[in-house]
């Protein structure tokens, strides 16, 4: 029924069960750690004989002891020999055992690390659409806290799993002792420690569905609040604004929230403690019952006694180690579903693609184009039908909105198209691998990301062994870094950000749009995309840099989403959008004879710098 329900609430939720999920772990360890077997098997023997030994050891001593006692010679050489072999054995199997538990530790530790790199493979490079579903988002997050921990997620499954199979090794070794005295005894431990399973059950499910299914939400508001608040982008805003006690506010709601779930939990955890102590009580009482009447009554040794007193504790112990850690292994197989479920996400079908075609002259085509965001209501594109060709400037221009950023999207592929098709020389582009289709592409955004490397592969994108650094500078100083180039004492191999390294350099918002330009340019891609990279330069530095770059981009394919002239003015033609649909196409000088939509809107967006741009352009010209 849980199953069910929590299908329906994420249909691409999948639940395993825990023999798959056992075997799922194991054949990881298998993978990437097969000696990792080898150390179970030594530890499940060593610890299981340590345990066993000690009861053993005390009968032994105190039959002789009581042996000497009752003869006249009162040699107590048998017993130092007896004392020294047992404490040999024990100090040559805890170290074994020793040993092998610090290799297990790490190499549990390593075989998580394994997984970790899965999963952030996973998530790096499936389909740019997934990351604005909530739903896969929720998966991601729990995939996260399934790989977070020592004793949680899957190595905490592995561990697990390792616990019952020493237990379940005493309890046999144990139960084959404790049988020979009393079985109403076994009956009366196996009884005791089945009602502390089911309580325990009880509340592993209360805690899944009260508490960690209702958290996911709350740690991604966690992560959110937690990177905004230290990332350097928001620090102007949030101290001009005098937003701190605001967002502190929110973080505080957002910790409250989790804090009460999480003593929930404990509170659970506390009642779940009080009732197995007190069955454990019970439980002991018995076996005392059971051992003295046989003392009494059978003529039982005080060695024999202590033996059984000792193994009656062990398969007691180990009866209620087993099944609370196989209740244990429910609740941590739980969280290797969610990183299944995640790891299990479809990826593109790539079975059936065709290469691309060998040519320099490619031709998209939108036909009949439509596009809906999940969840949304409305199209963000409708029934678009736009051609590309081969060596054309196209700019894209429309109010916030309008579907601009959506058209990049879908001619990039980071989204694939809700209705109609995109064709790439009269070929569906989801023929194509997408890895390959990318390769055609040279963006450049508005929000410009700089990583925590040197500027050479900032521009380049590329590891350092395949970064050319003379050709990142000329692209750079072709972008109108030149200046800031100069400045710099290590020049291109600076490091950028203070993340990493504490000399870092921190770029103005133009001076990452001119890197971002320099990106486009090192790619050589056949069709360059620049989705409004410009927006923090001034009109006037905007016009002199597009008019440099059209220059270097040569006969390539260009699309520029821009409201100003300086983009617009040397395009070969201009697709306007109003609320998702095309509705104006030609060159300026025709769409501006129109006197229509665009009109209106370069009249309104250029008086503010209209006629010293166009003074600049007639003198240009």
């Amino acid at each position: 029924m849980k199953k069910k329900k929590e299908q329906a609430e994420n249909p691409l939720h999948r639940e395993y069960g825990i023999p798959s999920n056992i075997k799922y772990c194991f054949q990881n360890i298998k993978k990437y750690k097969p000696i990792l077997i080898l150390f179970i098997v030594i530890g499940m023997a060593a610890n299981s004989f340590m345990q066993v030994l000690g009861s053993f050891a005390r009968k032994y001593v105190i039959d002789l002891v009581e042996l000497q006692a009752g003869s006249a010679d009162k040699d107590i050489m048998p017993l130092v020999k007896l004392i020294l072999v047992l404490a040999a054995a024990y100090i040559v199997v805890w170290g074994l055992d020793d040993f092998s538990d610090n290799r297990r530790s790490y190499y549990f530790i390593y075989v998580r690390m394994k997984m970790i790199t899965e999963r952030v493979a996973k998530a790096i490079s499936m389909n740019y659409q997934n990351l604005e579903n909530p739903k896969i988002l929720d998966m991601h997050e729990k995939a996260c806290r399934a790989t977070g921990g020592n004793d949680e997620g899957v190595e905490g499954m592995m561990r697990s799993f390792y616990k019952v199979l020493v237990q379940a090794m005493l309890l046999v070794i144990s139960l084959s002792v404790v049988m020979t005295l009393d079985l109403r005894l076994v009956l009366i431990i196996i009884a005791v420690s089945f009602v502390q399973y089911l309580f325990f059950r009880h509340t592993v499910k209360r805690d899944r569905k009260e508490v960690w299914d209702k958290l996911a939400p709350t740690w991604r508001r966690m992560h959110y609040m937690e990177q905004m608040t230290q990332d350097f982008s928001y620090a102007k805003d949030i101290r001009l604004f005098h937003m701190q006690d605001w967002l502190l506010g929110k973080q505080h709601r957002v910790l409250m929230e989790e804090q009460e779930k999480m003593l929930h939990s404990r509170n659970l955890w506390i009642y779940n403690s009080i009732f197995a102590h007190g069955t454990s009580m019970l439980q002991t009482l018995a076996t005392y019952v059971v051992l003295i009447l046989a003392f009494m009554g059978k003529g039982m040794t005080i060695g024999n006694f202590t033996l059984y007193l000792g193994l009656a504790a062990t398969f007691a112990s180990a009866l209620t180690e087993v099944l609370n850690t196989a209740g244990d292994l429910k609740k941590k197989s739980l969280w290797v579903d969610d990183f299944r479920s995640f790891m299990a996400l479809a990826d593109d079908d790539e079975n059936d693609c065709i290469p691309l075609p060998e040519t320099d002259s490619y031709t998209f085509e939108f036909k009949q184009v439509s596009f809906r965001y999940d969840g949304a209501e409305n199209y963000a594109l409708k029934d678009l039908n736009l051609t590309l060709k081969a060596g054309e400037r196209l700019a894209v221009v429309g109010l916030n909105g309008a579907g601009k950023t959506t058209l990049i999207k879908l001619l990039l592929r980071l989204y694939d198209v809700t209705e109609g098709e995109i064709l790439l020389n009269g070929t569906n582009i989801n023929r194509f691998r997408r890895k390959e289709y990318f390769a055609l592409f040279a963006p450049a955004f508005q929000n410009v990301e700089i990583f925590a490397f040197p500027i050479s592969e900032n521009v380049s994108m590329k590891r350092p062994e395949e970064t050319d650094c003379e050709l990142a500078e000329k692209y750079l100083e072709q972008a109108g870094l030149g200046d800031k180039l100069a400045e710099l004492k290590d020049g291109v191999r600076t490091e950028l950000l203070k993340v990493l390294h504490d000399d870092g350099v921190d770029l103005s918002g133009g001076e990452k749009q001119k890197l971002a330009l320099a990106r486009a340019l090192y790619k050589d891609a056949p069709i360059i995309v620049l989705d409004e990279p410009t927006a923090a330069l001034d009109a006037l530095a905007e016009y002199r840099l597009y008019k440099s770059f059209d220059e270097m981009i040569g006969k390539k394919s260009a699309v520029y989403i821009s409201h100003r002239l300086s983009s617009t003015r040397f395009c070969d033609n201009i697709a306007m959008f109003v609320a998702g649909k095309l509705v104006e196409y030609g060159t300026h000088e025709a769409l501006l004879a129109k006197k229509g939509a665009y009109a209106e809107m370069f009249e309104i967006q250029a008086q503010y710098y209209k006629d010293e741009e166009v003074q600049f352009y007639e003198k240009e010209k």
